[in-house]
């Protein structure tokens, strides 16, 4: 699918000014969001930004301040596991 989005030539070029491709960083922002409301999955974001490796993916996530939801019963488990290993 192809997406246009209008953005007034003024705007454009403020926008611009910051750098990179505009059209990449439309991208990026979009595919943020849509993870962000769990719209996207990780395999999602690898696919949309061309993405190959699970780094790169942490990397985008945290570029963009998407936080991954870490619970307290996430790290009990993490810790349950780290102690039956004897660490």
């Amino acid at each position: 699918m192809n997406l246009t989005v209008e953005i007034p030539d003024d705007v454009a070029t403020r926008m611009s000014v910051a750098g990179g491709d505009l059209s990449r960083r439309a991208l990026e922002a979009l595919a943020a969001e849509e993870y962000r409301c769990g719209r996207l999955t990780k395999p999602d974001l690898r696919r949309l930004l061309g993405l190959r490796t699970s780094d790169q993916i942490d990397t985008f996530l945290k570029e963009h301040e998407v936080w991954i939801d870490y619970t307290l019963a996430d790290l009990e488990r993490e810790r349950a596991g780290l102690s039956r290993l004897g660490l």
